[in-house]
């Protein structure tokens, strides 16, 4: 018996030394997935913020003022487009577009920066 447990001596050690990569990568990508995912959220309250300031002020840069305020995104990554700005009772319709900086280390390489889009329709106020 006791020299079944010296041939075995430090197996765990090289599974572990075989395995560790492979786990650290997967907690690298679950990691990036969770910071996307925070954007996608950050982006579509953006889209709503600048649609309801684009619904309440005439002013052209209220929505895009209203989008960067909106949360922690950075404002050079981010970009609004604003439609059917009209009478009261019509519909305006904001799309924000944001380009998603990927840079957890490894997987961030891999990937490249990701664009979410979100859009909102809300109606013009008098």
């Amino acid at each position: 018996m006791r020299r079944q447990r010296r041939r075995d001596a430090g197996q765990a050690a090289v599974e572990l030394a075989l395995l560790l990569p492979v786990v650290v990568l997967l907690l690298l990508a679950v990691l990036q997935v969770g910071l996307v995912a925070r954007d996608v959220v950050l982006v579509t309250h953006a889209s709503r913020e600048a649609a309801r300031a684009a619904a309440a002020d005439p002013d052209p840069s209220a929505a895009l003022d209203a989008a960067r305020d909106s949360g922690a995104l950075d404002g050079d990554r981010l970009t609004v487009r604003t439609t059917g700005r009209g009478d009261p009772g019509t519909r305006v319709r904001v799309e924000v577009r944001y380009r998603s900086r990927t840079d957890v280390p490894i997987i961030g390489a891999l990937l490249g920066d990701r664009t979410i889009t979100s859009s909102a329709t809300m109606r013009v106020e008098s």
